[in-house]
């Protein structure tokens, strides 16, 4: 126990070093911001040069992301051996959740890219 208990302590020290380092070694000078910023000719820019970003790129990529991860749970219905049917059970749930989810974004318009 005491064994596990300087092991945490060496670790919680090795990782307040690395952190410290890191804070005095991330310091930048005014010079070196000057030269971070979009424009370098000593002008203060304008405007903003950010493109606005898309709301439907952002509805897509949760699609996306909630469909990967319907993939990653449908993945081990075949080999799974123990209590088939309450697994049945969840596993219809969880799609009926989806393909709900799936129906309103569809009904919404967030599908449609021509508007």
């Amino acid at each position: 126990m005491t064994m596990m208990i300087m092991m945490m302590m060496m670790i919680m020290m090795l990782i307040s070093v690395m952190m410290l380092i890191n804070m005095y070694l991330s310091k930048k000078s005014e010079k070196e911001k000057e030269k971070s910023s979009p424009i370098e000719c000593g002008m203060e820019p304008f405007e903003t040069k950010m493109i606005p970003f898309s709301l439907q790129f952002f509805l897509i990529m949760i699609i996306f992301i909630i469909f990967d991860i319907e993939v990653a749970m449908i993945i081990p219905f075949p080999i799974s051996n123990s209590s088939k049917s309450m697994f049945m059970m969840s596993m219809m749930t969880f799609l009926l959740i989806l393909l709900l989810g799936f129906y309103h974004e569809w009904k919404k318009g967030a599908l449609n890219w021509m508007k």
